[in-house]
């Protein structure tokens, strides 16, 4: 069974943490995601484990990071200079077919889904 688990650090940035079990690690493509109440799915951020392009959507270019950690079978989302719009419940998701990457612009169609995180940026 393959299972992802978020959680968060704060310290003025927040960093998301999705640890992966289940799974070689390094055979996914990946990806952040958030719902906001009312929206459509979001999707932030990809990258294939195993080296490649990286996605970012515009309305986070420049101020999250997606990255990982091969030896902690963790993927993680650097949030800098956070914004009260960037209030969300944010998602990991993983999949090992490289068209999953292609699917997180519009959303994401990924066969594995955290459990989500609720993010709130008070203004």
């Amino acid at each position: 069974e393959v299972e992802l688990v978020e959680s968060v650090q704060t310290g003025g940035s927040l960093r998301l943490s999705c640890v992966v079990s289940g799974y070689t690690f390094t055979e996914l493509y990946m990806g952040w995601f958030r719902k906001q109440p009312g929206k459509k799915r979001e999707g932030l951020a990809g990258l294939y484990i195993n080296g490649g392009t990286t996605y970012y959507a515009d309305s986070v270019k420049g101020r999250f990071a997606i990255s990982h950690d091969k030896a902690n079978n963790t993927l993680y989302l650097q949030m800098n200079r956070l914004k009260s719009e960037d209030t969300a419940k944010y998602y990991c998701a993983a999949d090992p077919h490289s068209d999953a990457f292609d699917s997180v612009s519009w959303g994401g169609n990924f066969g594995y889904w955290g459990q989500g995180i609720q993010v709130t940026v008070s203004a």
